[in-house]
């Protein structure tokens, strides 16, 4: 069973080219999964949170492209709490794992590539679904 801790922090490569920075994504076996789909979150007010999710089958790859951001990581047992604040690290959620997005700075950008093209199928939307997907006792109900 998958848990917060099969979480990992991936650096991407950061090449100084002495007129600022760049970090390349490729498929090239340096991430867990090919990359199928990106999109990106902004405009996101100060301290607000998103995602509140989980998904069954499908990676993903945050990346605090500006600004910074926590990620609350929830496998229905443990409890684990990452910031991102750099552009060229970004946090691998494997499927299975209940993941918010919270704390947003003013001016955030969440950058997300995923390893499945949108699939709202994949999606597990209530928290005690996805305690149920994982076979773990609900201790609220």
């Amino acid at each position: 069973m998958v848990t917060v801790y099969d979480c990992s922090l991936i650096y991407l490569k950061k090449l100084d080219t002495g007129k600022g920075a760049i970090s390349v994504v490729e498929n090239d076996g340096h991430f867990p999964f090919t990359v199928k789909r990106v999109f990106y979150l902004y405009d996101i007010p100060g301290g607000e949170s998103r995602g509140a999710h989980s998904h069954k089958t499908c990676h993903q790859f945050l990346v605090a492209a500006s600004g910074a951001f926590e990620i609350l990581l929830d496998d229905g047992k443990t409890q684990r709490l990452i910031q991102l604040n750099r552009p060229y690290m970004g946090l691998h959620i494997p499927p299975g794992i209940w993941a918010s997005e919270i704390n947003f700075s003013s001016g955030s950008i969440c950058l997300v590539l995923t390893s499945k093209e949108y699939d709202a199928g994949d999606y597990i939307r209530e928290y005690p679904e996805f305690l149920e997907w994982k076979h773990i006792e609900n201790k609220m109900s």
